[in-house]
């Protein structure tokens, strides 16, 4: 009797495997492996990797009518991580750690396409980041001989500034950024440059328009500053700010190169930098909280700095550059502390704290000192 019922039960799974095959066969299903990988593929996707059965030879119509699939998919994608990444602080990150990759475009592919956006647009639009120009101010101060031996200098707004006459010579030689040339305090009434800062503005590497009296002032005082200094190693910074300030003078575009080449690579360097502080602020929280999720929230908050600066250059076309950054810098703010709330579920009191913490080191220990090294290099070797 079982071995009755052993014949049965082979003759029904060879049974049920040819009419399997039949039904395939009649759907245009062949049994073979999958092209892609191997595996075996009985369905019209590979269960492996995904792979689609019928890829080969297809109409002009088939085509045309895949391409409209893939743009549709991809747009609706990219609408869905545009509008988390703007609209909803932390969520990309949240997505990432609670598994739900699928919906939205993964974080490292955003940050490059956000941060090439950017460029392009300086690039195309012919838009500096920033500009400064030095702007010359006549009778900006007086310069007066005082009773009792002192020299009097009167700004234009009314501040006065005194200085023995025995000390003049001493103020002449001081290698500082308010040094003095023997001509500048030489009595009567002068006038001095001041800088102005532009955001965003397109690029003006026209010469700046001084008076011959300012060039001459500028030449005195970079010149009495090379002598005070010489060849001290301790000199650099002296002798590279006026440089700095020569190369302004002559184009207030000149910060505007270095930035763009080096803040990418600036950015991208100072990704895990913020992620490491993230970690070590969130340390009680490392089971819950890897370090692979600080670095997508790290990279979703540079992502949204790079999405607001491209609003700011758009910005800045109509409202004057400074209420532009400083609406660019409370929108981050806000952002990245929402973002920090949403995504950690700490209390309001604590999340405070620690953005309060973790913004100041990085801007003040990382960020700062790697775009003055920028600037200051770039403008140098330009």
């Amino acid at each position: 009797m079982s071995d009755q019922t052993g014949a049965i039960t082979e003759l029904g799974g060879a049974a049920a495997i040819e009419l399997a095959v039949s039904a395939l066969s009649k759907h245009k299903h062949d049994p073979d492996g999958c092209r892609n990988c191997g595996e075996p593929m009985p369905g019209a996707y590979c269960a492996s990797c995904g792979q689609e059965r019928n890829t080969h030879r297809r109409s002009i119509w088939g085509l045309l009518h895949n391409l409209v699939e893939e743009i549709a998919s991809l747009d609706s994608r990219m609408l869905r991580t545009a509008w988390a990444l703007v609209a909803q602080p932390g969520e990309l990150p949240l997505a990432f750690h609670e598994g739900r990759t699928r919906r939205y475009v993964p974080a490292v592919r955003l940050y490059l396409f956000v941060s090439l956006l950017f460029f392009v647009v300086l690039s195309v639009t012919g838009i500096a980041i920033v500009q400064i120009e030095l702007k010359e101010v006549r009778n900006a101060y007086t310069v007066q001989n005082g009773p009792d031996g002192i020299l009097r200098i009167v700004g234009r707004d009314g501040t006065i500034k005194i200085i023995p006459l025995n000390k003049v010579q001493a103020a002449v030689k001081d290698a500082g950024p308010s040094s003095y040339s023997a001509k500048s305090l030489s009595p009567g009434v002068h006038s001095s440059i001041v800088p102005d800062f532009h955001f965003f503005k397109r690029t003006t590497a026209s010469q700046q328009h001084f008076s011959p009296a300012v060039w001459a002032q500028l030449e005195a005082v970079k010149a009495q500053i090379l002598k005070s200094v010489g060849n001290d190693k301790n000199g650099w910074i002296a002798r590279n700010g006026i440089a700095t300030v020569e190369k302004l003078a002559h184009d207030p575009a000149a910060l505007n190169g270095p930035l763009t080449t080096w803040i990418p690579r600036v950015f991208f360097l100072l990704l895990p930098l913020y992620a490491v502080l993230l970690a070590l602020f969130y340390v009680r929280q490392r089971k819950r909280y890897y370090f692979v999720d600080h670095l997508v929230f790290s990279l979703a908050v540079h992502s949204f700095v790079f999405a607001t600066l491209i609003f700011a250059v758009g910005a800045a076309q109509i409202l004057s550059g400074g209420l532009v950054a400083a609406l660019i810098f409370l929108a981050i703010s806000v952002y990245i502390f929402v973002a920090l709330k949403r995504f950690y579920k700490q209390g309001w009191f604590i999340t405070a704290v620690k953005f309060a913490c973790v913004s100041f080191i990085y801007t003040v220990v990382f960020l700062a000192p790697a775009l003055i090294s920028v600037l200051v290099t770039g403008i140098l070797e330009g």
